[in-house]
């Protein structure tokens, strides 16, 4: 993901005048070339990344169409008062680029991690969420991105499905069944999948989470038991309050699977370890589908 991120921008940056790339020494190599030929439209800042974000605040004032990248918590959690005031208040678009979820790089421990990203952002109105699920699905979000004017956080990871499903501002229906329906967000797909194998429910897909598409949820549980489960590769329930305003009217049950609320895993270990130790590996997941669903 990280790699069609980075050439896509670089393409875009030949084609578009508007776009400025911003990054805080993570990734800024990969843009040395086109730092020579667009210097002032391709800026390392350091690790600044409250400074960048309000700079990205004063180029969309001016007209830019500001990128900015840099690890998941120091792009939202460490300048999300600048997130708040510089883009939001003064209503201004960049395009945030996030790159290791939620615990994509554990060597380096829980400084790089930042499982509350969506969450944090859903404080705010106006962001456009999207969660690719694979890399196929980068380019054309973030040249859709590029060409409007709006808040939108692209969250890349190195967790990966299969194969890419065709891009939809809706949920994509990947199976249907009549003992509930399960929700699987980007790169949640391949284990909701395998979890799912043989269960008489519905897989519903999707890549952009903001907006949610409530209305493809509501047709979805009109056609099966008003069962939803929920799987997300971030903060466990960071969706459930769109899951009760699809369901206003509609008695409903929801069980939110996610990077867990309880406890701060201290482990390092591998991505598959802490898939393990939040539920969200196949096994766990065919398991408390199950039960939810009995």
């Amino acid at each position: 993901m990280r790699t069609v991120f980075i050439d896509t921008v670089i393409e875009s940056l030949a084609t578009d005048p508007r776009v400025v790339m911003l990054t805080a020494d993570i990734s800024s190599w990969s843009f040395d070339e086109a730092r020579e030929r667009y210097p002032d439209r391709v800026i390392n800042v350091g690790i600044r990344e409250q400074a960048m974000v309000s700079m990205a605040g004063g180029l969309a004032l001016t007209g830019f169409r500001p990128v900015v990248h840099t690890y998941t918590p120091f792009l939202v959690e460490r300048p999300f008062e600048q997130i708040k005031i510089s883009l939001g208040h003064q209503d201004v678009g960049a395009v945030l680029v996030s790159i290791g979820g939620s615990y994509d790089d554990l060597a380096r421990g829980r400084t790089h991690q930042a499982p509350g990203d969506v969450a944090l952002l859903d404080t705010l109105p106006g962001w456009t969420v999207h969660v690719p699920g694979h890399e196929d699905e980068v380019e054309a979000l973030l040249k859709d991105a590029l060409s409007g004017d709006g808040r939108v956080y692209l969250r890349l990871s190195d967790q990966v499905h299969s194969e890419a499903v065709p891009l939809s501002d809706e949920f994509t229906v990947l199976r249907e069944g009549a003992a509930g329906v399960v929700v699987a967000i980007g790169p949640t797909l391949r284990q909701v999948l395998e979890a799912t194998a043989g269960m008489d429910v519905t897989v519903l897909y999707a890549s952009t989470i903001r907006p949610f598409d409530r209305s493809g949820l509501r047709h979805a549980v009109d056609s099966a038991a008003p069962n939803v489960v929920l799987v997300e590769p971030y903060l466990a329930g960071t969706s459930a309050h769109e899951v009760a305003e699809a369901l206003a009217d509609v008695p409903h049950r929801l069980r939110s699977h996610g990077v867990r609320r309880d406890r701060e895993v201290r482990a390092y270990g591998t991505a598959a370890d802490h898939d393990r130790l939040h539920g969200l590996d196949p096994a766990s997941l065919a398991e408390s589908i199950t039960g939810f669903l009995r």
